[in-house]
């Protein structure tokens, strides 16, 4: 809260934050999900709410009309609320040459980029008017913060709206996927996906600081070498070793021990948890417990008729593997050990339990023993012969069409706001395939079935290279339409990508966002190995950005900030983009952003207010824009400013408006 000096602070900026027509309703999109309807009984449409599965993640198994009228605030409405609060109308060097062929591309004409030919074909068919493209700015901040989770650089900023080159576009593409602020924000992204963290409190599996940092290095190196996707997968799939502080692919299945129950526990988590982080099927937990009819009919019609049978054969394919622990040699205490994951040859899935953390497991007329047999596709492959299985369930997984669908559903929503199958993790095998849509009731999941078949061979054409497939979509006329709507907007297009959706920046984007434009560093210092007693601590590891973190217990001295945000845990609560009232309060009196409003120079650098508080009045306010919501003032939001800058002590109106711009829609939103 404010204190001391900041309170006149609060006062007149707060006023410049209302004469540039902000006032506190450009905070209500971070307040907006508090200021909900009263809560209503949640009707859910599967059974036995006693689950785990409907702890944290109960929201996803709502009737979607109940889910639906709870979320006051859907990609429409937020993208609504973003766009009439947006300033930058101006006009000025905004758009890229060749309007002919935007225009064309706009209307549906083929563009050469296979998702141009869906999306534009399937508006085109239904006669819906696509938005137009966005300007330079608009473009630059956006595919920056997508693919790097940075805002661009005023100085590169500026030369790409000035450069008269047609390609630009897709060479400035280019550029941020070779860049290493691509490896940190994909990294981050894996990180999330693959639950690293150094404790999972549910299972007491403790990776320690250790086998955290070397899993985050493993993702970190293998995006780095651009390894292929599927070779990625598989190599986690697969694991095996006896370190997983060396071995940083072993902290995946360390990741899924099950603890509290029988072998058979392991074996399962290990199935559920590959069918779900590589084929986007959640709905396997629930098979692994029951067969589907009459518990999953209404979520999914691959679910309704599979059976746990079908279940127990996946999870075979992870019965030769054996969890064990090792003492740390060379630290003379038991609590440190690392873990390995080793091949036992005899290991089988028994039919024989009565206890754990599923339901009893009992031989089926006369099968005490499961087999390995893939339950997608045909539904009969197994492991080849002398194969260790799990390495079998590595191979199949990864040659599953449906993980390339999977795996393209993932980046799509990452980088175009709503996945074409959502959510992402509720993928239903039987229908996603247009050529095979399914029987009446049941229609194709995907918005775009043709669209998700077609990006997912070019993913595997282009042997799972994570970089094209992120080009093919960036570069594509489809990324780049304008949050800005002409005409009336019908919430049904949202799945059908007619325009940019607005979505919140991560908390991390918006840490290192204030620490960039301001150009006030703010390290970040977090443990990287265990503590052994009576020994010093071990050296910290510094980052300069929220983006290096390695995980959750790892945000350090920065975690006061980026906590409101919803970044997550990596267990039991999954990373958010709605809005709070404590965001609001973040943003306008943490001491992050505070600090960085001030004309001064920290460490022999100057702040951004302190590079330009003695230039001129439109120099100042130009360049404010430009480093911290990379697009210049339009004309009404200059006079605001102007008048601001012209009544009493300059410089405190000018920490104001910074302040003010740091609390403004368009900083916190990428739109």
């Amino acid at each position: 809260m404010y204190v001391g000096e900041h309170k006149p602070m609060k006062r007149k900026a707060y006023w410049v934050l209302a004469s540039l027509g902000l006032s506190v309703s450009s905070l209500t999109l971070l307040q907006g999900q508090q200021q909900s309807e009263p809560a209503e009984e949640v009707e859910l449409i599967a059974d036995h709410a006693e689950c785990v599965m409907f702890g944290p993640k109960r929201a996803e198994f709502m009737d979607q009309s109940v889910h639906a009228r709870r979320n006051r605030f859907s990609f429409s409405e937020i993208t609504e609320s973003v766009v009439n609060r947006l300033g930058g109308r101006v006009e000025t060097p905004y758009f890229v040459p060749g309007g002919s062929r935007t225009q064309a591309s706009q209307k549906g004409s083929a563009s050469g980029n296979l998702i141009d030919k869906h999306i534009f074909g399937v508006l085109r068919e239904k006669g819906i008017e696509p938005a137009a493209r966005t300007n330079d700015y608009e473009f630059a901040r956006r595919v920056s913060l997508d693919l790097t989770g940075r805002v661009p650089k005023v100085e590169r900023l500026t030369q790409f709206v000035n450069d008269n080159d047609a390609e630009k576009r897709a060479k400035y593409v280019d550029e941020l996927l070779n860049s290493e602020e691509w490896i940190d924000k994909w990294t981050m992204f894996f990180g999330d996906l693959y639950k690293n963290t150094d404790t999972i409190r549910a299972t007491n599996t403790n990776r320690r600081a250790e086998g955290r940092e070397a899993f985050y290095a493993w993702i970190y190196n293998s995006l780095k070498e651009n390894k292929p996707y599927n070779r990625i997968a598989y190599e986690l799939i697969a694991a095996e070793g006896t370190n997983s502080w060396t071995k940083g692919e072993l902290n995946w299945q360390v990741g899924n021990r099950t603890t509290g129950g029988p072998v058979q526990d392991h074996f399962d988590q290990m199935a559920s948890a590959t069918t779900e982080t590589f084929l986007g099927i959640s709905h396997f937990n629930c098979i692994v417990c029951h067969n589907g009819r009459g518990h999953v009919d209404t979520l999914s019609l691959w679910g309704k008729s599979a059976s746990r049978m079908q279940a127990y054969s996946l999870s075979a394919f992870f019965a030769q593997s054996t969890f064990t622990q090792q003492p740390r040699a060379e630290r003379a205490d038991p609590n440190l050990f690392y873990w390995g994951v080793e091949f036992n040859r005899n290991g089988s899935y028994q039919l024989n339990t009565t206890t754990g953390n599923r339901p009893p497991r009992q031989a089926i007329g006369t099968q005490r023993v499961a087999t390995p047999v893939y339950p997608f596709g045909d539904g009969t492959a197994t492991p080849n012969s002398g194969e260790p299985w799990r390495t079998a369930a590595a191979r199949l997984v990864t040659s599953d069409f449906n993980f390339s669908r999977a795996t393209v559903n993932y980046v799509w929503k990452e980088l175009m706001v709503r996945g074409l199958v959502e959510p992402v993790n509720q993928m239903d095998p039987a229908r996603l395939d247009p050529e095979n849509p399914p029987a009446a009731p049941w229609s194709l999941q995907p918005s775009n079935a043709a669209l998700l078949r077609d990006l997912a061979q070019d993913f595997i054409d282009n042997k799972y290279d994570l970089k094209a497939l992120m080009r093919r979509i960036a570069t594509s006329d489809a990324y780049q339409l304008s949050a800005r709507y002409d005409g009336n907007w019908n919430p049904a297009w949202d799945s059908l990508h007619a325009r940019r959706l607005a979505k919140r920046l991560m908390a991390e984007e918006i840490y290192d966002a204030v620490v960039q434009t301001s150009n006030v560093a703010a390290p970040i210092s977090f443990g990287v190995a265990s503590r052994v007693p009576n020994e010093p601590a071990p050296a910290p590891k510094i980052v300069q950005w929220a983006m290096q973190t390695t995980s959750p217990s790892s945000r350090g001295g920065a975690a006061g900030f980026l906590n409101p945000f919803y970044p997550g845990n990596r267990e039991d609560t999954d990373r958010r983009r709605d809005g709070s009232d404590q965001q609001a309060l973040t943003l306008m009196n943490n001491n992050l952003v505070m600090a960085r409003t001030r004309s001064t120079v920290t460490n022999g650098r100057e702040s951004l207010l302190r590079q330009h508080v003695n230039k001129g009045n439109r120099e100042l306010i130009d360049n404010l824009y430009l480093n911290v919501l990379s697009r210049m003032p339009d004309e009404s939001e200059r006079s605001a400013a102007m008048a601001a800058l012209n009544s009493g002590n300059r410089t405190q109106a000018a920490e104001n408006l910074l302040w003010a711009l740091y609390n403004k829609v368009d900083f916190f939103f990428n739109y």
